[in-house]
């Protein structure tokens, strides 16, 4: 991958990464108080089972997060764009598509199918 290419795929994942921090820092949920002060019961199970999903989904975030830094870091080593299992190059759709991606879609398929089938 040229120079160019690997500067764009960086400045979008720290974009990413930016937006993703930023994310972060909002908070998860009101006060543990003010979800005890809600009318009724229905009320306070949908208040902690939407605290529930963003405590999911911040989770998810936070791995994603981890996953865009590790592409950083294959940027500053120039192994950024190439498959881990079969050393191709990954295709530019999916970089652009998932900048973080480290396999090609050949490999990423195969991996796919073979979970599919163990049950995984």
């Amino acid at each position: 991958m040229n120079k160019k290419r690997r500067a764009f795929f960086q400045k979008l994942l720290e974009e990413r990464l930016e937006m993703l921090r930023q994310e972060a820092e909002k908070p998860v949920a009101e006060e543990a108080g003010a979800a005890l002060n809600l009318p009724d019961t229905v009320d306070l199970a949908n208040h902690e089972s939407s605290r529930d999903f963003t405590i999911r989904l911040r989770d998810r975030e936070r791995k994603l997060m981890r996953k865009i830094q590790v592409a950083l870091s294959r940027i500053d080593d120039g192994s950024y764009g190439a498959c881990e299992v079969c050393g191709e190059e990954i295709g530019e759709k999916r970089l652009i598509a998932r900048p973080m991606a480290t396999h090609c879609i050949d490999c990423k398929t195969e991996s796919e199918t073979q979970e599919r089938i163990r049950g995984v």
